[in-house]
């Protein structure tokens, strides 16, 4: 069965292609002034020496954003491998933005080479990220030199097929969590990378795409019942962490490893990185 009885294909185009998902006309009216200043700070501090093209990307773009509670997430693509002044620069825009807006639950940045994001290693990873979740905010669109993308197991696999890699640091992370601040955040990473996981593993056989973490619950519940109501928790955390250990436990001690194994007989394993 490719899609859910009685309902239509989700994040499709007319051709069966992931539509991209956000756009600046969806940016909220709220987190609009917070988009400008991004942006300014971004090209103030860049520029086009080291700079080819920022986006955005989450809720921010997707129109979904939260006053108080969602993220600021960017993404800029660099002419060269990022230097230690690049990511000293980076933090200082997310601290800035952090300072300036309390309508934002902190802004995070991440740095690639545009080398990187058109490789054909990371084609259906990093590639897929940006023709598909990310928004173009500064710079010439790199989604022009990306192919159109389909919900497969190809895209499944290179996306979230590493998921075992990734369950011995969670349970290090947790073993040193300190403060319900750190409970707090090691829950909300990990529980969005839980039902996104999850959302992947069905993705092939629902033949859609969203990026809404309810939504991927109640379809992978779809296609595994018997772990319905551990997900829809896991989603449940995701959009409204709390330092809850029960929560990082059900995760890192049983939900998370079944996932990894039914992936990798399912999916398979992500090609490995160097």
């Amino acid at each position: 069965m490719n899609v859910l009885e009685g309902e239509p294909v989700e994040g499709l185009d007319a051709e069966g292609f992931i539509a991209r998902e956000g756009s600046l006309e969806r940016v909220p009216p709220r987190f609009e002034p917070i988009v400008t200043h991004a942006r300014a700070a971004i090209a103030r501090t860049f520029g086009p020496k080291r700079l080819h093209s920022a986006y955005l990307y989450g809720s921010v773009p997707r129109g979904t954003a939260v006053e108080g509670l969602s993220d600021l997430d960017l993404l800029l693509a660099m002419h060269a491998e990022p230097t230690d002044t690049d990511r000293a620069d980076a933090t200082a825009i997310s601290t800035e933005l952090d300072a300036a807006h309390p309508e934002i639950d902190g802004a995070a940045i991440l740095l690639a080479t545009t080398t990187t994001l058109l490789s054909d290693l990371e084609r259906h990873d990093l590639g897929w990220f940006v023709a598909c979740l990310c928004t173009p905010l500064l710079g010439d669109d790199l989604a022009t030199h990306l192919p159109r993308y389909r919900p497969t197991t190809l895209l499944a696999r290179e996306t979230n097929g590493d998921l075992h890699l990734l369950l011995p640091t969670w349970a290090e992370r947790r073993a040193e969590c300190r403060t319900d601040a750190e409970r707090t955040r090691l829950t909300r990473q990990i529980s969005r990378r839980t039902v996104r996981t999850g959302l992947t593993l069905v993705m092939p056989r629902w033949g859609g795409w969203t990026s809404d973490l309810a939504r991927s619950a109640e379809v992978f519940a779809h296609y595994y019942p018997h772990r319905a109501a551990q997900m829809r928790r896991a989603a449940t955390a995701a959009r409204a962490p709390h330092a809850d250990p029960p929560v990082l436990d059900l995760i890192i001690d049983d939900l998370a490893p079944w996932l990894a194994a039914e992936y990798a007989a399912t999916i398979g394993i992500k090609t490995p990185r160097m």
